[in-house]
């Protein structure tokens, strides 16, 4: 279809309005209720007929009502003629404001880590077979897209103790999201919890993916001891909750040590238990399949992605072996299986997305698929092996109750005394405010975790060891 229209609407930010979305909609349907082909001009005539039949005189009055004026220009933006060099330099000069921060001065986590990637990860996802994002679709010509696809479905199946994973999602948040979302597409059941102590960043991308399908979210509470109150949840879980998403470890680094009984009671009520994971914690603690997870999923950037000022990240997405909850998982899956002369070959097996035969009931609208972030985490699984990554997983547990002990050492006191494996809270009995305790440090070139609920969030990281300890206690102990 061509455009030969244009207009002097300019924004302050890139925006694809729904606007626009909504008159290619309506110019397909009327081409196609005219018969004519897609291929003709858009005219005035068009616009105007579209533009009267949701009532408005003209483009401009549309993005007005839909968009902030904020993010509007009335008139062409002035944009001075500038030499090549003045705009490189201007540039230069912005970026010389940012900070650097070595990553064993880095106490922060939560879903994105400093991560030690070996060299050989960046050198094969950069060969022109797999520098890529998109969906591989012509599978007769990118089978060894799809192998190293399939080998990242499998190694994560194994690692989750799940039986099907996708490749793959936006990011955890994402994941969580489109998991709830799943729970009430299978359910059908108006209302999903989640647990106390979930990062807030992915409670906010879930609270839009529900309010989008009129699902109703409510949030679990804590005991004393800080595990989830069964009392409460036996309130809250009735008839009509479809699924209850849990994060294990918890934004505050902690596990539940009555994960077991919460599980029970809610396939007891009949609903689906989500489980929100870090994988590099998955060695040394209970795999979600082990669990009795009908979901799992997470966040794989610690797996061999850089952190990139927060992505491209990698959502893992898994399921158990029900045909029901396979068949409406949302991506899509690399399957094995033979060619006409029986040689093994890889194909998409599932993908029931908004551009294929699915439409309007496709369980995803995923396109860019961080397929290049899922192949560059099974090379890096790959390399570690087995053994190499309950070796991390060992290291950063050992070093988390480390550095704990010198924190408790020096004044700091533990939010609740449930395990934890690379991330904790504490709470610091001094005068000094916790978000002034975080400045100092940041002025000293140390990131000293994140506040929830008043307290730090310390999260390990592999680049950690004693002399990074050290250097931390040291500089504590001058401003405390």
């Amino acid at each position: 279809m061509n455009i030969n229209v244009q207009y002097k609407i300019y924004f302050k930010e890139n925006i694809v309005s729904r606007a626009i979305l909504y008159l290619f909609d309506y110019t397909a349907n009327i081409h196609e209720q005219r018969g004519s082909r897609m291929e003709m001009d858009l005219t005035f005539d068009d616009i105007s007929d579209m533009l009267k039949e949701i009532g408005y005189k003209d483009v401009k009055e549309l993005f007005e009502k839909i968009l902030p004026k904020s993010i509007m220009y009335n008139d062409t933006p002035k944009i001075p003629m500038v030499p090549e060099k003045k705009i490189r330099n201007h540039i230069l000069n912005k970026l010389r404001k940012d900070r650097f921060f070595n990553p064993e001065k880095i106490y922060l986590g939560g879903g994105v880590w400093p991560t030690y990637i070996p060299s050989i990860v960046s050198y094969i996802i950069s060969r022109t077979e797999f520098l890529t994002s998109y969906t591989p679709y012509q599978a007769e010509i990118s089978q060894g897209t799809m192998q190293a696809l399939y080998e990242y479905q499998s190694i994560m199946a194994e690692l989750l103790d799940m039986d099907v994973v996708n490749s793959s999602m936006y990011d955890w948040a994402s994941a969580a999201g489109e998991a709830l979302l799943m729970s009430y597409r299978i359910k059908k059941k108006p209302m999903v919890l989640v647990s106390p102590h979930i990062a807030a960043n992915r409670k906010k991308v879930i609270e839009t993916y529900l309010w989008g399908a009129g699902v109703e979210l409510d949030t679990l509470s804590t005991d004393e001891e800080g595990n989830i109150d069964i009392k409460n949840m036996n309130k809250k879980l009735n008839d009509g909750v479809s699924g209850v998403y849990i994060e294990y470890p918890n934004s505050l680094g902690y596990i539940y040590e009555n994960l077991d009984e919460v599980i029970q009671k809610i396939h007891e009520y009949g609903a689906l238990v989500i489980l929100g994971v870090d994988p590099v914690t998955l060695p040394i603690i209970k795999p979600p399949g082990e669990l009795d997870a009908d979901i799992a999923v997470g966040e794989g950037q610690p797996l061999g992605l850089p952190m990139s000022f927060g992505g491209p990240l990698l959502g893992i997405f898994a399921v158990r072996g029900d045909m029901i909850l396979i068949r409406n998982m949302p991506g899509r899956i690399i399957g094995l299986t033979r060619d006409i002369e029986g040689n093994r070959a890889f194909a998409m097996i599932l993908q029931t997305r908004e551009q294929h035969i699915r439409r309007e009931k496709a369980t995803s609208n995923i396109c860019t698929n961080e397929a290049l972030s899922a192949i560059a985490s099974a090379i890096y699984l790959s390399l570690l092996g087995k053994d190499g990554l309950l070796k991390l997983s060992t290291r950063l547990l050992v070093n988390a109750h480390k550095l704990r002990e010198k924190l408790l050492e020096l004044g700091f006191e533990d939010r609740y005394a449930l395990p934890f494996i690379r991330e904790f809270s504490l709470k610091v009995d001094k005068p000094i405010k916790t978000s002034q305790l975080i400045q100092e440090l940041a002025d000293r070139d140390i990131l000293f975790g994140r506040v929830e609920d008043d307290s730090h969030v310390i999260s390990i990281n592999e680049y950690h060891d004693e002399e990074s300890f050290d250097e931390l206690m040291n500089i504590l102990g001058e401003i405390l």
